[in-house]
C-alpha cells in the first residue's frame, strides 16, 4: 500500500477524531476521511475507468477524489484551472481520458459537445459529478499514477508522467525537512492541480497527521490565475490559524505589503514555503524583518515537484536550500543543473526515461561550500548585452517586482547597448512612480543589469492573453512578439 494511504489509515486509528480536511462548510476527521476514500475508491473501481481527469476547486472533495484514485490504482490528471478550452480539449484527447470528476459539469458538457465527443453524466462520487466520455485508451509508462501538465507556454502543453513512489518520496522528504506534525494547520493557497500544492500541501500534511484547510480559491481571494484580493487572503491566514502554507512570490509580496501597512501579522505561521518563480532577496529580508518565517525552495514537475528547500535550522537566505535527501545533483559545463532521484517516467507519448538518467533542468546554478543550491537564471533566458555581459532577466525582474509601483514586468536586452523593460504599473500609480521604482531597483543592480528605458504595457499580462503562465512568470517570446515594434523603436531612438 502507498505511504500516504498507510499514514491515513494509521491516523484514522490513532487519532480518529482529529480534523483532517476543513472547509467553510465541513470538517472531516481522519476516521471519516479514511471511510470516504474507501467508499469512493470502490465506486470508481466499479466504473471500469482507465484514465480519470479531476476538474474541481480546492475543497475536501478534491482531496477525497485524488486519494480514491490512488487507492483504486486509477491514473489521474488534475486539470489546471487556467487552461483554455483548447488546452483542456488537447489534454483530454492526448491522454485518452474516459471519465471526469468535476464540480463544473455544465462547462465541461458544453466543451465536450463542441468537440463532438460522446459523453454521459452518470453519477455523483465524493461530492463531485462523474462524466463518462468516449475515448481511445493510451499507452502509459509503467506504474504511472498521475499526469501533471505543464503550464502551457505553447498551445499544446506536455503531460509529465509520475509514479506514486516518486511523488510519495518527495512528500515524505518534505514532511521531514519542514518538521510537519499533527498540530500543524496547513492552508491551501495554490490550486491542488498545481503539483507543488498537491504534494507539499496535501500528501505531506497527511503523512504528518496535520489538519488541512481547503476553503476554495475564491475564499482565499484568488480569481483566475493571477488576481488576488489581499484583504481576503490575509484574513484567511488568520481565520484558519494557518501554521504552514505555500506561496508564489506575488502572494508573499502582498502579505509583506499588508503587514507593513498595519495589518496584523499571522502569528501562528511558522513555515511559509515560497517558490514557482525567482524571489528577490530584498523581499525575503523585508519578510524576515516583519517576523514572517519564509523559506525559499526550488523544483520542477519533472522531478516530482520539489528538488531543494530551506527549512528552520537549515536556512541560507539567497539560496533555495539544500537538496532533499533523495536528490542527486550534477552540473553541466555551462552550469546547468542536472537532477537525479524521483524523476518523472517521461512525457506522455514520448520515450520513457532510463532509471539512472539525469534530467537537464534548463536552470543555471551552483552548490556552495555547505551544499546549498543557488540559482542564476533560466539557461534559455540569459541574454548577452552588446558589451558582452551575461544578464539573467529573472534577476532584474525580481528586483523590479518588489517595488510597489510595478505589478508585472519583462526585461529585454539581447545584443543591445542597454536593457529595456515592458512594465504593467500597479493600479493607482502614475508613470513618475514607475520611474522612481526603476531608479530604486537600479540602485540594487550592477550597471550592466540596470533598466535604462521602459514601455508601459497595453494591458496586464494574463494567462488568457497568452502573456503570463499559471505559475506567475512572463511569457517572454510572446511579450517580445507583442511589443517588438516598440522595442525596436526605442533602440533606434
Amino acid at each position: 500500500m502507498s505511504l500516504v494511504l498507510s499514514a491515513l489509515q494509521g491516523h484514522a486509528v490513532n487519532q480518529p477524531d482529529h480534523p483532517a480536511l476543513v472547509s467553510a462548510s465541513v470538517s472531516i476527521s481522519y476516521a471519516e476521511l479514511s471511510d470516504a476514500v474507501s467508499q469512493a475508491s470502490v465506486q470508481l473501481g466499479d466504473c471500469g475507468i482507465h484514465m480519470m481527469a479531476l476538474a474541481a476547486d480546492n475543497t475536501p472533495a478534491w482531496a477525497i477524489a485524488d486519494l480514491a484514485c490512488m487507492q483504486a490504482s486509477i491514473p489521474l490528471i488534475p486539470v489546471p484551472h487556467f487552461f483554455s478550452p483548447t488546452q483542456v480539449a488537447h489534454m483530454l484527447q492526448q491522454a485518452g481520458v474516459d471519465a471526469i470528476l468535476t464540480d463544473r459539469a455544465d462547462q465541461l458538457v458544453g466543451l465536450l459537445s463542441a468537440m463532438s465527443i460522446a459523453h454521459e453524466l452518470v453519477a455523483g462520487i465524493a461530492g463531485l459529478q462523474l462524466l463518462r466520455i468516449t475515448a481511445q485508451p493510451r499507452e502509459l509508462p509503467e506504474a504511472c499514477a498521475k499526469i501533471t501538465y505543464t503550464s502551457g507556454s505553447t498551445g499544446e502543453p506536455k503531460g509529465v508522467c509520475l509514479t506514486l513512489a516518486a511523488m510519495e518520496r518527495v512528500a515524505a522528504s518534505l514532511a521531514e525537512r519542514t518538521a510537519a506534525c499533527s498540530t500543524d494547520h496547513h492552508l491551501a493557497l495554490l490550486p491542488y492541480a498545481t503539483l507543488l500544492e498537491n504534494i507539499g500541501g496535501l500528501y505531506a500534511p497527511l503523512i504528518a497527521g496535520a489538519t488541512i484547510h481547503a476553503p476554495g480559491m475564491a475564499a482565499i481571494g484568488m480569481s483566475g490565475a493571477s488576481g488576488l484580493d489581499v484583504e481576503r487572503f490575509v484574513s484567511m491566514l488568520h481565520a484558519t490559524g494557518a501554521s504552514t502554507c505555500i506561496m508564489i512570490p506575488q502572494m508573499l509580496h502582498a502579505l509583506v505589503a499588508a503587514v507593513s501597512a498595519g495589518a496584523p501579522r499571522p502569528e501562528r505561521l511558522r513555515y511559509i514555503a515560497v517558490g514557482g518563480a525567482p524571489v528577490s532577496p530584498h523581499l525575503l529580508a523585508a519578510a524576515a524583518a516583519f517576523g514572517l518565517h519564509v523559506y525559499e525552495g526550488y523544483g520542477l514537475s519533472e522531478a516530482s515537484s520539489v528538488v531543494a528547500v530551506n527549512a528552520p535550522g537549515d536556512h541560507r537566505p539567497g539560496s533555495v536550500g539544500r537538496p532533499l535527501p533523495h536528490v542527486l545533483l550534477s552540473f553541466g559545463e555551462d552550469g546547468e543543473i542536472m537532477v537525479r532521484g524521483s524523476l518523472f517516467s517521461g512525457y506522455l507519448g514520448e520515450r520513457q526515461l532510463a532509471a539512472d538518467e539525469a534530467w537537464p533542468t534548463g536552470d543555471i546554478g551552483y552548490l556552495d561550500e555547505d551544499g546549498y543550491l543557488h540559482l542564476s537564471g533560466r539557461k534559455k533566458h540569459i541574454f548577452i548585452t552588446a558589451f558582452g555581459r551575461n544578464v539573467s532577466p529573472e534577476w532584474v525582474e525580481r528586483e523590479l517586482s518588489i517595488e510597489p509601483a510595478i505589478a508585472q514586468c519583462c526585461v529585454f536586452g539581447e545584443a543591445r547597448p542597454f536593457n529595456v523593460a515592458v512594465i504593467c504599473p500597479r493600479k493607482g500609480y502614475e508613470p513618475g512612480a514607475v520611474d522612481a521604482a526603476i531608479a530604486a531597483a537600479n540602485m540594487r543592480l550592477p550597471d550592466y543589469a540596470r533598466i535604462s528605458r521602459w514601455i508601459p504595457a497595453v494591458e496586464p499580462f494574463t494567462v488568457a492573453n497568452g502573456l503570463w503562465t499559471g505559475t506567475g512568470r512572463p511569457r517572454r517570446q510572446h511579450l517580445e512578439n507583442c511589443y517588438r515594434d516598440q522595442l525596436d523603436l526605442m533602440y533606434e531612438e
